[in-house]
């Protein structure tokens, strides 16, 4: 005979395993919440760090001091980079709505992409041929010599602003060959197609911040569909300091001015621009 008791063990041992969905994540009763297998009124308001919860929370396991320090060194260097593409919208759309603080967030984070900020997953596919070759030079070879004869940019390498070499990315891969606990396989993966994308270009180019990061999350373990992720969650931080800034100095209608009469109007109507113009120059 069945009891209730045996029901609900056997529907547990079977989680994940039907076709009904189920969550690890979070419960709630009347008494507190649960965050996967932790009590989180009793085991971590107070006794945990937010990087400790939320590696818990998206990996399923419990963070290594080496996690804690890798993944902390890659949220604080992706946490901001100036009046970048994000930062922009998001100021913008605050001056649009500023009583939509989260929408302002939303927009600058719809920018963390293929070409800014979450280039590490484009990055890390690359890594992850590399280490799954037989010959891992070769493939880097091959790799570097399609995207060049392609003229398709190189993910996780050149930067506009940072020549020769991006030190956020030095500083990174050394963190990452300073830890005795991580393989290296990534690093080494990076290391590499670094050398190929040289030999193909003939110069040097340096890796870049997210190529870095590509490689200190694949070393813990993160998934590469994951890993833009971690740019989201800390750009997200630093878009809230941008809309702080706005708050006490804006910058949204001087972007929009400068924009304005920066991209002319070349159609046959009339254009403030061009009123703009003929008064300047009838002053002079």
């Amino acid at each position: 005979m069945t009891t209730p008791s045996n029901e609900n063990e056997s529907k547990h041992a079977n989680h994940g395993k039907g076709d009904a969905p189920v969550t690890r994540l979070c419960a709630h009763h009347l008494a507190g919440m649960s965050y996967r297998d932790a009590d989180l009124v009793e085991d971590l308001i107070g006794k945990t760090t937010f990087t400790e919860v939320l590696f818990m929370q998206i990996t399923g396991r419990k963070a290594r001091p080496v996690d804690l320090r890798i993944v902390d060194a890659v949220l604080v260097t992706l946490m901001e980079h100036g009046l970048t593409p994000s930062a922009i919208a998001t100021r913008l759309i605050y001056m649009s709505a500023p009583e939509n603080l989260q929408g302002a967030v939303a927009s600058g984070l719809l920018a963390v992409g293929s070409s800014f900020v979450g280039t590490m997953e484009n990055c890390s596919r690359l890594l992850d041929r590399i280490q799954a070759a037989d010959d891992p030079r070769a493939e880097a070879r091959e790799i570097a010599r399609a995207h060049r004869a392609q003229r398709h940019a190189m993910p996780g390498f050149g930067h506009h602003l940072h020549k020769p070499d991006d030190p956020r990315a030095i500083k990174l891969l050394a963190l990452a060959e300073a830890e005795p606990e991580l393989a290296g396989n990534s690093v080494k993966a990076l290391r590499t197609l670094a050398a190929a994308v040289d030999e193909a270009a003939g110069r040097h180019i340096t890796i870049n911040a997210t190529g870095a990061v590509a490689a200190l999350l694949g070393e813990l373990g993160i998934p590469t569909a994951l890993m833009r992720g971690f740019a989201v969650i800390s750009r997200a931080a630093g878009l809230v300091a941008h809309i702080a800034e706005e708050q006490e100095s804006p910058s949204g209608r001087f972007i929009w001015d400068t924009i304005d009469n920066a991209i002319p109007y070349v159609g046959q109507g009339k254009s403030h621009q061009t009123s703009h113009q003929t008064s300047h120059q009838t002053q002079k």
